[in-house]
């Protein structure tokens, strides 16, 4: 899988990293049975941080030495900064969690490893569905393992809140509108949101493909078509976008998502836009789906998906290559899969199992999902790295939260979104 060419993470564009890196090559161990691996992920709140904790007390089942090195912060900017350090010094980990393009550019740089072995062994191509079989391979060979499928365009409500305001669950937009109008009214917090790009981002992408659809959506924000970027669709979701700007409460600015699902669930506010990991910070405090807590399609058509990967990095050893494979095959199991997921709050990437004792949300999370597959409404979530690049993503990120944090019209940041997406591609 190695390369000499490839794209932005190549390291003559990260050389300066390197001064600053100051990273010191750990002493080689005995090789343990299961082998060992060093993970770099963020998964690191409350329902996330169990769901990988299984998967290290599964790898040390195996006899293997598991070294966690989770980078909290960013939706995953913070630790793509420390992958970047740790390639150029030439000390990767041996897996770290990437989704998307990101999975292809590492690969092109050639300093993944090739899993097709594993693959074959474990029938990978029986296993997983395209969409995710396109993600987690590269030039047609295995670079990645998937851990679970997230839906992204989920509403959450305290039904309680609800209640208490005489409103009913939205299923359009106008009528979302009108609920959190008449929450506001009586003193409650309509939106729980924290202010930081990705969170804005994600707001976004719900809006666009819950006005504009699926196809325009795809147009949009998949095939970054300039048309669809300047369009008067675009012009209404920015209009949306103001909207809910209005229904989230003066302190949102940095909040992390799952103080913002605290919100919720404490019955301070009575709805998040928010992916399906929110689930696990419910089930975590104890509270039980349609009846302390609602998970409803978030208004429009379609399925927003999101899927974790565990890339695995050209490392040298025994040790560390045998603990790769281990992982790999663990990752992709079905006790893993149960397990992880349950946790997590996302559903199996592994397809064909019985999900009878998963919870209500995740089960219609699935019979959502293929129905969205036989539709054709099946789309990458862009604020969660699954459709574009991480440069383009930044600029939409960029422009969506400064229209959020401003007075700027939807007009202008249509402009301003298109013209960013020209620069950034």
């Amino acid at each position: 899988m190695r390369k000499t060419t490839g794209g932005g993470f190549g390291v003559s564009c990260l050389g300066a990293l390197a001064l600053v890196a100051g990273l010191a090559i750990a002493a080689p161990k005995p090789a343990a049975a299961g082998g060992s691996v060093e993970v770099l992920h963020w998964w690191t709140a409350g329902g996330e941080a169990k769901a990988v904790s299984a998967l290290k007390d599964q790898f040390e089942a195996e006899g293997g030495t598991w070294i966690d090195s989770p980078v909290a912060g960013g939706g995953g900017d913070a630790a793509m900064t420390a992958l970047r350090s740790r390639v150029i010094a030439g000390n990767p980990p041996s897996a770290v969690q990437l989704k998307g393009p990101s999975i292809q550019e590492w690969a092109a740089e050639g300093v993944v490893a090739n899993l097709d072995d594993i693959a074959k062994a474990e029938n990978w191509d029986k296993l997983l569905p395209a969409l995710l079989k396109s993600v987690v391979t590269y030039e047609g060979h295995y670079v990645a393992v998937p851990v679970n499928i997230h839906r992204v365009d989920w509403l959450w409500a305290n039904p309680a809140v609800l209640a208490k305001a005489g409103v009913a669950v939205p299923t359009t937009w106008d009528e979302f509108n009108t609920a959190a109008e008449a929450l506001k009214a009586k003193g409650i917090i309509p939106l729980a949101h924290g202010g930081q790009p990705w969170q804005d981002a994600t707001l976004f992408e719900v809006v666009v493909l819950g006005l504009g659809g699926p196809a325009f959506y795809h147009k949009a924000l998949v095939e970054l078509d300039d048309a669809a970027l300047r369009g008067e669709t675009m012009v209404k979701v920015f209009d949306q976008m103001r909207r809910l700007r209005g229904f989230v409460d003066p302190n949102f600015s940095g909040r992390d998502w799952n103080l913002a699902t605290a919100m919720v669930i404490n019955g301070e506010a009575a709805f998040q836009i928010m992916g399906d990991w929110a689930k696990g910070e419910f089930l975590g405090a104890g509270k039980v789906p349609g009846k302390d807590f609602l998970c409803i399609a978030a208004p429009g058509k379609g399925f927003l998906l999101n899927s974790d990967s565990l890339v695995m990095f050209d490392v040298k050893g025994a040790d560390k290559i045998e603990g790769q494979k281990t992982l790999a095959r663990l990752v992709l199991g079905e006790k893993f899969q149960r397990t992880f997921n349950t946790l997590k709050g996302s559903i199996p990437a592994r397809q064909g199992m019985d999900l009878a004792d998963f919870d209500a949300c995740a089960q219609k999370s699935q019979a959502d999902l293929t129905k969205a597959i036989a539709a054709d409404s099946l789309e990458p979530s862009m604020a969660h790295e699954m459709a574009v690049p991480r440069s383009v993503r930044g600029a939409i990120m960029d422009v969506v939260t400064a229209h959020f944090n401003s007075s700027e019209s939807s007009a202008e940041a249509v402009a301003h979104l298109a013209d960013a997406i020209a620069r950034a591609r």
